[in-house]
């Protein structure tokens, strides 16, 4: 897929027909992904540009606080620059402005339908735990199975959480482990039981079994969704 670069509304020639050409491209590419169900990594890459033409637009002065981190310090700077020097140029600016807002217009509504099959994704999950859970859920396992499968992927998980802007923050970082089939005589809890005798770093892990009937891709929709479900499920 063509990607686009952080800063492409503002990049070579600035000339709203170019632009858009640029971003239909792009945006026709992701929704073939979506077309797929495939959601990841195209919906994060898309969120992060509507993200940046918003901060464009509505904080122009505060790119240092405003932009994504993504962005590096030289990037911010040249955006800087290329305002300051467009400022008194209203012809100009008011191309970027067209711009800005087809693309955000258009960048939207394709995020709505990334955003659509995710919930539909996230209804579609049922997540219990296990075995008993012990006190400490923020480092465990879970068991992933989707369609008819009997095959059963297994994930270790760490669950953070941070302060960033007086806001609390949640990450979860995963390792695929192994793939295992699950059986009448092989349950998620012989399946557990096995995981503490082969992984004596966690003794007592907490372990949750993720089941849908969807036959989704696995590592571009169901994964990345039932990772963010199971933040929710354990901090909620």
């Amino acid at each position: 897929m063509k990607q686009l670069s952080e800063t492409w509304f503002v990049e070579g020639y600035i000339d709203f027909e170019l632009k858009k050409y640029t971003l239909l491209a792009y945006l026709q590419a992701i929704n073939r992904y979506f077309d797929e169900n495939k959601l990841y990594p195209q919906l994060a890459d898309l969120i992060f540009h509507y993200n940046n033409i918003v901060a464009f637009r509505e904080n122009k002065k505060y790119l240092q606080e405003h932009f994504p981190k993504k962005l590096t310090g030289v990037q911010i700077e040249k955006l800087q620059v290329l305002y300051e020097q467009m400022i008194d140029d209203s012809e100009l600016m008011q191309e970027l402005e067209d711009i800005i807002h087809f693309a955000a217009g258009h960048m939207k509504t394709t995020i709505s339908s990334g955003t659509e099959i995710y919930e539909f994704v996230e209804e579609k999950l049922s997540i219990s735990p296990v075995g008993l859970l012990p006190l400490d859920v923020h480092e465990g396992y879970f068991f992933l199975r989707a369609g008819r499968s009997r095959a059963t992927r297994v994930y270790q998980y760490c669950l953070s959480i941070f302060d960033k802007h007086d806001e609390k923050y949640r990450s979860i970082k995963t390792a695929h482990i192994d793939t295992l089939q699950r059986s009448i005589a092989n349950t998620y809890e012989s399946m557990k039981s096995e995981l503490i005798r082969a992984r004596q770093e966690l003794p007592n892990p907490a372990v949750y079994s993720i089941e849908t009937d969807l036959s989704f891709p696995v590592d571009e929709t169901l994964l990345p969704v039932a990772k963010r479900s199971l933040v929710k499920y354990i901090t909620v």
